[in-house]
């Protein structure tokens, strides 16, 4: 299937790109956003946690602070409820409407990061279905990458993965100065932990997983990430 007919393939389909950080997910999104689009295709992109004003601003309480006092459930669900409002405010009309949905993460990063900091996978679906109802992925692509080299990519040297940040005193510093994000900051074990739970998934994800190999150069990876969406929907 060339380009042209995976973007007629694509249309109305909501398609996730997930796994550890580092792993290239906004870049393959991107790729393929814009390989779709040269064809005509109508897409949205969008991230999870945001997306829309109200997301963001609970995106920055997730990812711009210290969440070391946070307890686990309030976090899952300060993630849904960002979710929630995705879901209402963007991606459910832009399928209506006939578009191509291509998110940077969604519930199954809090299966595998929440997952890791103890918070049943299993029981983060059941609040998954009351935010988001039926508007599963049609495909979820996790990118799968080693911890240590995936949090090299995002500038982190493993032995630095927990060192304490800087509590913000206000919103908007997150990227800022290059701060990790609140995950990103977490100890090297906890991103393992990430790593094996993103590779659980298609054992009990209730909408389809591919795990596709993320090592290597940005286009070859395209190029597995066209690959699978092309078995998926041919």
């Amino acid at each position: 299937m060339n380009v042209d007919s995976l973007s007629k393939a694509l249309q109305r389909r909501f398609v996730v790109f997930d796994g550890p950080d580092g792993a290239g997910k906004s870049t393959q999104r991107k790729l393929l956003a814009d390989a779709l689009e040269s064809q005509g295709a109508a897409t949205v992109s969008c991230r999870d946690p945001g997306g829309t004003v109200i997301g963001d601003r609970i995106r920055s309480v997730l990812l711009d602070h210290d969440l070391s006092e946070m307890d686990v459930q309030c976090e899952t669900l300060l993630f849904m409820a960002s979710r929630a409002q995705l879901v209402g405010e963007i991606i459910r009309p832009a399928l209506a409407a006939g578009k191509t949905v291509l998110c940077d993460r969604f519930v199954s990063s809090t299966c595998a990061y929440q997952g890791a900091a103890g918070f049943d996978p299993r029981k983060v679906l059941k609040l998954a279905d009351f935010a988001i109802g039926d508007c599963w992925p049609h495909v979820t692509i996790v990118l799968d990458m080693d911890a240590d080299s995936g949090l090299e990519r995002v500038g982190r040297k493993p032995h630095h993965s927990g060192k304490n940040r800087k509590k913000a005193s206000g919103t908007g510093t997150l990227f800022v100065d290059g701060l990790p994000d609140a995950m990103e900051a977490r100890p090297l074990e906890f991103h393992r932990k990430v790593r094996q739970l993103f590779l659980e998934l298609p054992t009990y994800y209730p909408s389809p997983v591919e795990i596709i190999d993320a090592r290597g150069d940005v286009q070859v990876v395209h190029q597995r990430v066209a690959e699978c969406l092309t078995r998926v929907f041919s």
